[in-house]
Formats: C-alpha cells, structure tokens, sequence
C-alpha cells in the first residue's frame, strides 16, 4: 500500500470536488452574504407575525436560508477535514460557524412565539393559507416541546453562548486530530517511523506480539500523559449537557437525548441490561481467542489480530469497490446502478493524508450530494469501512431525492442501520464466494469482531454515558480519576477474566470523539440490531422486505425512527431484534470454536 506524502500525490479521481458545492471562494463569500442578509430580514419578524401569510413568509425565508447556510458550513468543514493544520482553512470554518451563531440569534424568539400560541390559532392560520401545509407536520411537532422551550430572552442568551458550549468538542477535536503525536515505532525495514492512526489499525492487528504491544503502549501515551487536559474537556461537556437538560426541563439528560425520536427511556436500559445479560458469548470468545493465539496472558493488544494466520490480502481501492457492487446486488440494480456512479463523481476522498481528518463519515449535502471521507487502506477493514459508509451515502442520496427538503434528514436513530445492512450484505458475499478454507476462517473471525466492536463495544460506551452523566446529575466531581474508575470497571464486566489489564485500559474514554456527542453510541447497536434483521430477509430473495427497506431509505424523517423501522419490519420497542442478534453472535462463537 502506497503512502501518500502530500494529498498533491493522490489522484484527482480519488479526492473530493468541493466545485460541486461552490466553483471557488468568492461564489462561497456571496452566500455567506446572502446568509447575512437573509438571518437580518428573519429578525424583522420577531413580533411581526400576525396571521398565516406572514407565517408562511417566514418559514419559507428560512427553509431557503437553511439551504444556503449548510452549503457555506459543510464547504468550510470539508476544506478543514482535508487538512486539520490547514489555519485558512480553518479561519473560513469560524467565520460560518460565527454566520451560524447569528442565525441562531435571529431565529431564537420564534419557538417561544410559536409555543404561545393556541393550537386553534394555529390550525386558523392554515385555513388561510394553502402553503402553510407543508411546514404543518413540523409546526405541530414543534408543540411536543413546549414544556421545554425557555422565554424569548433566555433563549436568545442560549443562542449567543452555541459557541461556548460547543468549546469542549471543539477543543478535544483539535487535540486529537491536530496535536496528539504518537512517537514512533518499528517499522518493517527495522527503521523508525512515526505512528499515524491508520498505522495503528494495521499494527494492532500485526501477527507478530511485540509490533501489537508497541504500538499499543505508543498510541495510548499522548492520551494518558494529556488525561487531565482532556478528562477536563470531556468533564464540561457532560455538564454542559447536564445543565441544558435541568435548564429546558427533562428529567434527565438522557431523556433529553432520547426526546427528539420519541425514543422511549426503556429502549436504551433495556439494551443495556439484555446485552449485559448475554456476556457470556462474548467472554467465552475471549477465552478462545486466547487459547487459540496459544497466550498464557490475554492483553488488550491481543485483541484485534485475526485467529486465523496467513489469510491477509491486499484489497485495492477499484476492487474494492467492485466487491462491494457485487456484494450489494440483494438491494436491487438501481441502488447498484445508482451507487457505481459515486465513484466517477467523485462523491469519496479516498486516501489518508498528513494532517486529513481521521476515520470516516458520510456527510449528505442537500441539493448537491454525498461527501464521503475515507482513510483508505489496502485491506479488509478499508473493504468494509467502504461499505458502512456508502451505505451511509445511499441512505443521504435517497432521503434527498425523495423527501422535499423538510424531511429529507434522518436521524442519527436510523442512520446506522443502511451502513451496517451493507457490512452484513458484504460479509455474507463474502463468504459464501470465498474457495479458501483459511479465508473462510478468517472472514468468520472479522465478522465476529465486527460483532463485537459495533454492538458490545458500542453498548459498553453507552454505559459509560449513562453512568458519567448520572454522577454528574448527582453532584458528584468528575475528572480523570472518576472517568478511569468506571471505564476499567464496564470494560472488566465486558471482557471477563481473561483479559489481563494493561495500565492503559482504564484511559480508553481519553480517545473517544462520541462521547462530546451525548447518547448517541447506542444507536450502533440499535442499528446493528436492526440490520441483521433486514439483511435475512433481503438475502432470502423476499421482494416485499425489499421494497419496503427501500422506501425506508427514502423516508427521510418523514416519520418517527421507530415507526419507520416497523414500516421495515423491525420492532425495536420488544426484545426480539436485541435478542436475535445477541443469538447470531453466540451461533457465530460456537462455530469459529468448533471450526
């Protein structure tokens, strides 16, 4: 695999063309002014919306400002993710941020006004004018809030502080993607080189134990010796979060999180507790993994490489992508169509740069396309990240192109679930195809640590959550101390026994991005529930299951994620989606062990 020095070496065809949004800055500075203008004319309607027309005036002026502001933001944010020490790059993301914060401000008396209003006043107002029936869904949600929205004045104070109580995220990104420096490792050739993230992935799953174990201890020691620094950052933000949940009335922050899907408090315990009562899958795995390495001690950096030895391959990007279209025929030819054509279009910035955002993501632009970041590596789990993410992209593709602009976002309670019916699509092709017995083997072994890292992983983080916030709810400090102290105790719950643990472990939260974005792990799971369960379906041939996981895909946020998963045949309100997957990965156990 080639490393890329510079992102002037990559390829034109495998990097991003931000002309698609605007053709250069100064068509960028024109819509920052328009922005400008528009947030100073949605001001003028504090107090001035009397009746249904100037409702409707309103509400359409900002559907199209929204439309222009996320164009000036995602432009300037994809330009900072292309090259985080890039200080232009980032002067232009502060200045939209700083245009957001004004929109903000301009808009914030309309909930409490809206709120004030009687619901028969409200139902007047669209008798009067017909337009007004296509915000009607939105404005009559918005009433599930009113117990929830503060006075006109405060507000406007909350609006004016988005900045400052987006510091703590800000500031651990910054951290973690322009400062933290991992020192160096062996490489191949016996030299030493300095350790990237995209490194690390690889290294950590290296046959050989004393590569797994240095770059372990050398990706872990930024983050310990800054644990006070970011258990701070960390620490503000569940506060932060804490004290926006008391000030709008919740009971709790995670209700808080939880209210906006209409996502009952009992689907998250009850993930929760059923996973917790099925660890034993999970340990028993971890005891075969040690016998089968043949270790007298099980470390977390034994925990990533493959059981299977000599079944590596080399994966490049073209095939991978073929692979992937192959994989996904289940889903029909239009999708297969439709997604082939992502490549050619440029919709994916393929390749790990100094300085590029790590990790991946798909970020749906409206009116213009998916933008795919991806640090992609010649091998297996590259494959897979390919997957998970344009499953992401087909998801944003089809909301945008079958929803009118209002609900053509969904929410982050679905998201995962069109990535991850990509990944089971993929891994089930795979090995139904793959001829190698030793292959076989060891896709068995990825789809069972894949399991593991998008379901348990993801459940244990979501604890993690819940108990930090609660302390906090509580009243109890939280620092670097507190943080270590549940983190080693979940982790030693999931892992059992047999894994001895290393000094490092208890720091884990340290590096964890998610965790400035409260609640939201558990979605993994939820996700990986729910695709398993349509990916069955879709591979038994059922034209029905099909057709109605495809207008899934289109649905937006035109319903709540619950009920659009049950109009996918999936009901996450009952056990049965937790407890079939939980069963999978213990089928999965069992036959690896006997294998």
């Amino acid at each position: 695999m080639k490393h890329f020095k510079s992102r002037e070496e990559v390829p034109d065809s495998e990097k991003w063309d931000l002309t698609d949004i605007f053709p250069n800055q100064d068509a960028w500075e024109e819509d920052y002014d328009l922005v400008l203008k528009m947030a100073d004319r949605l001001k003028e309607f504090d107090g001035n919306i009397h009746d249904g027309s100037s409702l409707y005036e309103y509400l359409k002026l900002g559907e199209e400002l929204g439309y222009h502001y996320r164009k000036v933001y995602v432009y300037a944010m994809l330009g900072v993710d292309l090259d985080t020490r890039n200080s232009a790059a980032h002067s232009l993301l502060d200045r939209a941020s700083q245009l957001g914060q004004k929109v903000s401000g301009a808009t914030s008396f309309f909930m409490p006004f809206l709120l004030s209003l009687e619901e028969k006043t409200l139902m007047g107002y669209f008798q009067e004018v017909e337009g007004l029936d296509y915000f009607k869904e939105d404005l009559l949600e918005s009433f599930r809030y009113k117990q929830h929205v503060l006075s006109k004045e405060k507000e406007e104070v909350l609006s004016q502080m988005g900045e400052a109580l987006a510091a703590p995220k800000n500031i651990f990104g910054m951290i973690n993607n322009a400062d933290i420096r991992f020192g160096e490792v062996t490489g191949d050739d016996g030299e030493k080189v300095e350790l990237t993230r995209g490194m690390y992935s690889k290294l950590i799953e290296d046959e050989d134990r004393e590569k797994r174990k240095e770059a372990y201890h050398a990706y872990y020691k930024p983050y310990v010796s800054s644990k006070n620094t970011i258990a701070s950052t960390l620490a503000a933000a569940v506060k932060n979060n804490v004290l926006l949940s008391k000030m709008r009335n919740y009971p709790s922050a995670l209700e808080k999180a939880l209210f906006g899907d209409n996502v009952p408090k009992e689907v998250y315990e009850n993930l929760i507790q059923s996973t917790k009562h099925n660890l034993d899958s999970m340990i028993s795995y971890n005891k075969h993994r040690k016998e089968k390495l043949g270790l007298d001690e099980l470390r977390a950096y034994d925990l990533s490489v493959p059981l299977v030895s000599g079944a590596r391959k080399e994966i490049s990007f073209d095939d991978a992508y073929d692979i992937m279209l192959k994989a996904l025929e289940p889903l029909g030819e239009e999708y297969v169509q439709t997604l082939a054509g992502f490549r050619e279009k440029r919709y994916l910035d393929v390749r790990e740069t100094p300085g590029k955002r790590s990790g991946a993501y798909n970020l749906g632009l409206y009116g213009v396309h998916p933008f795919v970041l991806l640090n992609h590596h010649d091998d297996l789990d590259s494959l897979f990240t390919l997957a998970h993410e344009c499953g992401h992209a087909m998801h944003s593709y089809y909301s945008s192109n079958y929803q009118p602009q209002i609900s053509a976002g969904y929410s982050i309670f679905v998201a995962e679930v069109a990535s991850t019916v990509n990944e089971i699509l993929l891994i089930r092709y795979l090995l139904k195809h793959e001829e190698d017995d030793q292959m076989k083997k060891h896709l068995l072994n990825h789809f069972i640590d894949g399991f593991k890292g998008t379901f348990f992983t993801q459940v244990m983080f979501s604890e993690f959550e819940k108990v930090i916030h609660e302390k906090c709810e509580s009243g109890e400090p939280l620092n670097a101390d507190v943080f270590n102290e549940v983190y080693e105790s979940i982790y030693r719950e999931y892992q059992g026994d047999d894994v001895v643990f290393d000094e490092e472990i208890k720091y884990g939260w340290s590096r964890i991005p998610h965790f400035y974005r409260p609640f939201y792990v558990y979605k993994y799971a939820t996700g990986y529930a729910s695709a398993i369960d349509i990916a069955d379906r879709l591979l038994s041939g059922d034209e029905d299951s099909l057709k109605n996981y495809l207008q899934f895909l289109k649905s937006g946020s035109s319903d709540y994620p619950l009920e659009l998963l049950k109009g996918a045949g999936v009901d996450l309100t009952k056990p049965d989606p937790i407890d079939n997957a939980l069963s999978i990965f213990k089928e999965l156990v069992e036959e690896l062990a006997a294998l």
